[in-house]
């Protein structure tokens, strides 16, 4: 037997170029003409898989089943309720999905807000239009440059936008419920809600969160720029943006800047001087929108009009309204499907209501406020309107119920029994083009 081991076989050497050769050296790096973007997207995921948590994971896990949960509705609903009782085919795959404010959305990315030859605004035949604001639409225009369907464009861009949202919720309840909540119960809490299903279609709800939920993060850990500049994309997706202002700037309050600005090595002057304009920059989207609109219509005040000729916005006394939307609900004066439209509307004001006196008895300054604005801002129109698809909004609600939760696992079971069946009712009575809220 050989006393050593044999030597282990190695590969013939190769002769390499002389210097001033012509002959090529092999090159290392991925070929062909999209080697570079493969090898920037390779990156970039393998940058994003290494920052997920664990929890992380899981979160985009189940967005990602309640995403395949809701297109198994869509499916049911072409074959089961098709608009003709007697049809032999089903609609097109994607029609289900094109329902009420998304005509909207796609007339103005398509169109722009003022089309030559469309009637003058606040005459007969005009739709309204300037009521939405321009955020979702411009991004539905920049999607559909590589996605040529426009109603599949809208639906990747909420997907994209809720998978965000979802992560950012995660991290909330993780900063606001340490010890109780990884992210996983509020984030399931929230994805199993009624009104989930407006995340998944081309709304304005998954592209608003995906920017307000990490502005409001980078609020709470004091990064005043982030904040200013997500913030202020906000406002460009939904009003509510300026309610996410208002509270960003009472948490700045409430955040103790004096100490912020020790931990920083600033005087307490020169922390608030370098922090206010980052607060004062979300200004910028709605008075900009509202500066475009003059341009046109002469009202500065053009996008509000709006929704009191089209959805009837209207002041009235927040008592008045729930009047209204009480005799709407139970009075028979709606048809049905319509009056128990207002019921949830209803209901949906009392959890409101419930939200913002746990969030002030728990001394949540800044979420009282935003969630206080958000609800109020809706309770003072003829009647109650959107106020279920608003919950979405409130993601003190979601981490909220994730505590009770926490400490009451029958309450989830309720919760889940109550929500999951009722989700899925508003979610095919939408892709079936009835009301839902």
């Amino acid at each position: 037997m050989p006393s050593v081991p044999p030597a282990p076989l190695r590969p013939a050497a190769t002769s390499r170029p002389r210097h001033g050769s012509s002959e090529a050296v092999p090159s290392r790096s991925p070929q062909g003409p999209h080697a570079p973007a493969r090898h920037f997207t390779r990156r970039l995921t393998d940058r994003l898989a290494h920052r997920l948590l664990p929890a992380d994971r899981e979160v985009l896990w189940l967005y990602a089943a309640t995403r395949l949960g809701l297109w198994v509705c869509a499916y049911c609903a072409r074959w089961l309720f098709p608009a003709d009782g007697s049809a032999r085919h089903p609609a097109p795959v994607l029609s289900s999905w094109q329902q009420w404010d998304w005509s909207y959305y796609l007339r103005i990315a398509r169109d722009g807000y003022f089309p030559a030859g469309a009637p003058q605004p606040g005459t007969t035949g005009w739709d309204n239009r300037e009521a939405f604001f321009p955020g979702f639409p411009l991004v539905l225009r920049a999607a559909h440059t590589v996605v040529r369907d426009w109603t599949a464009a809208g639906l990747l861009v909420s997907f994209a936008a809720g998978a965000v949202a979802v992560l950012a919720l995660a991290r909330i309840a993780r900063l606001d419920l340490p010890g109780v909540d990884d992210g996983r119960r509020t984030v399931r809490l929230f994805l199993l809600s009624p009104c989930a299903l407006f995340l998944a279609v081309g709304y304005t709800e998954a592209l608003f969160l995906a920017l307000a939920l990490p502005a409001w993060l980078a609020a709470r850990r004091a990064n005043w720029p982030l904040a200013g500049l997500l913030s202020c994309l906000a406002c460009a997706v939904r009003i509510s943006g300026v309610f996410l202002v208002a509270a960003m700037c009472v948490q700045f309050l409430c955040d103790h800047p004096a100490r912020r600005a020790r931990e920083s090595g600033h005087s307490t002057a020169a922390w608030v001087l370098r922090a206010l304009p980052w607060l004062a920059l979300p200004a910028l989207s709605p008075l900009a929108y509202a500066a475009y609109l003059h341009a046109h219509t002469g009202d500065w005040w053009a996008w509000k009009h709006a929704e009191n000729r089209g959805w009837y916005r209207d002041f009235t006394p927040p008592w008045t309204a729930w009047h209204h939307t009480w005799t709407a609900a139970f009075g028979h004066t709606q048809a049905a499907p319509y009056a128990v439209e207002f019921q949830f509307e209803l209901l949906a004001a009392v959890v409101g209501l419930a939200l913002v006196a746990l969030l002030l008895v728990r001394r949540r300054w800044p979420e009282a406020v935003y969630a206080a604005l958000g609800l109020g801002s809706l309770c003072v129109s003829y009647w109650y309107m959107s106020i279920p698809r608003a919950t979405l909004l409130w993601w003190p609600l979601w981490t909220a119920l994730a505590a009770a939760t926490a400490r009451r696992p029958r309450l989830e079971t309720l919760y889940l029994c109550a929500a999951a069946p009722l989700s899925t009712v508003l979610a095919l009575a939408f892709l079936t083009g009835r009301w839902a809220g």
